[in-house]
């Protein structure tokens, strides 16, 4: 399928809005002519800062403004941070992610440990990726020489839906931010939530965003909100399978060579849900017993998905979409 820059949101909606199965038919077979169907990325994801955030973020349990059961702590020591990744990569992850709460990057010490966090995992030869809030050009080029393979900033949701979930800072910070990663030549991680309270619109529009950046995104992880008490979101309900569905299947379409990512709310799918979504072209998950600080399925369990449905671990720094596989029959 053509890889497309110029999308615009009635093309998108019309595929969003194909009868589910079609789309999931469309979807597969867009994913077999970029994809190995039976190869899925694991990554983990580990809170290397928690809570004391200064934003208010309408979902997240780590904002200080929010009385959540989330127990601040500061950056954590490099060591333990490397201990964890040798676990994760011990336990079948190829990428290794780091977060920390902070509105943005500060050029202090704790960068500097950031750094070195990085080359430590960089070491190891897992892709090492994080997600630190805003940065400028000049951060970007420092992880980026420290090995950092990727940067997650998620748009989280449309950009006219944007200001009813995020006041502390604007939809264009976020692409600013995305911009500076793409020019240090970091691979982007970037998707959005569903369930926040939003429309199909919205859902629509903040994929016509990613699509049409100079460069789709080489991950683009599909979150469902998990709702946390304490956050003004913590009413909301659950997003069904078939709305996650929807969405997988569109950005595969969308984005072919992209990494489609199932990632929060996972935990409340059961096998048959997941492999829905793996049909659709979902291609990536997060392994580990939490997401930063959300529940997510343990190890065992994943192990045991990947075995009832024949899923084997894609292979660290293999290159996007830089084999192609036949069609295989349906």
């Amino acid at each position: 399928m053509e890889i497309r820059n110029n999308w615009t949101r009635e093309e998108i909606a019309e595929l969003y809005h194909l009868p589910v199965l079609d789309l999931i038919y469309k979807a597969a077979t867009v994913h077999r002519q970029h994809h190995d169907p039976q190869e899925v990325q694991v990554c983990t994801l580990l809170s290397v800062k928690t809570g004391g955030c200064p934003e208010d973020c309408a979902y997240c349990p780590q904002a200080a403004r929010y009385h959540t059961q989330v127990k601040a702590h500061k950056l954590l020591p490099t060591e333990e941070v490397l201990a964890a990744a040798l676990r994760a990569k011990e336990s079948g992850s190829t990428r290794f992610c780091m977060g920390a709460a902070w509105r943005e990057v500060r050029d202090n010490k704790d960068f500097d440990r950031v750094l070195d966090m990085v080359k430590g995992v960089n070491q190891m030869g897992m892709e090492v990726c994080c997600t630190l809030g805003m940065l400028t050009e000049e951060q970007a080029v420092k992880l980026k020489d420290a090995g950092l393979y990727a940067y997650n900033h998620n748009l989280d949701t449309s950009e006219e839906h944007y200001d009813k979930i995020i006041t502390t800072r604007t939809y264009n910070d976020r692409l600013e931010t995305i911009d500076h990663v793409r020019k240090s030549g970091i691979s982007v991680c970037s998707g959005g939530i569903i369930g926040l309270g939003e429309g199909v619109e919205d859902r629509i529009g903040m994929l016509h965003t990613l699509v049409n950046l100079p460069e789709h995104p080489e991950s683009v992880p599909v979150n469902a909100l998990v709702p946390v008490e304490g956050t003004p979101l913590e009413e909301q309900e659950r997003v069904s399978v078939w709305e996650m569905v929807r969405m997988i299947a569109t950005a595969r379409i969308l984005m072919p060579k992209a990494m489609v990512r199932l990632s929060a709310g996972r935990v409340r799918m059961n096998t048959e849900e997941q492999a829905l979504c793996f049909l659709a072209g979902a291609n990536s998950i997060f392994a580990g017993d939490k997401l930063l600080t959300t529940p997510n399925p343990e190890i065992d369990a994943d192990k045991q998905l990947f075995q009832t449905l024949n899923l084997k671990p894609r292979q660290s720094f293999k290159g996007e979409g830089s084999i192609r596989f036949e069609q295989i029959p349906l």
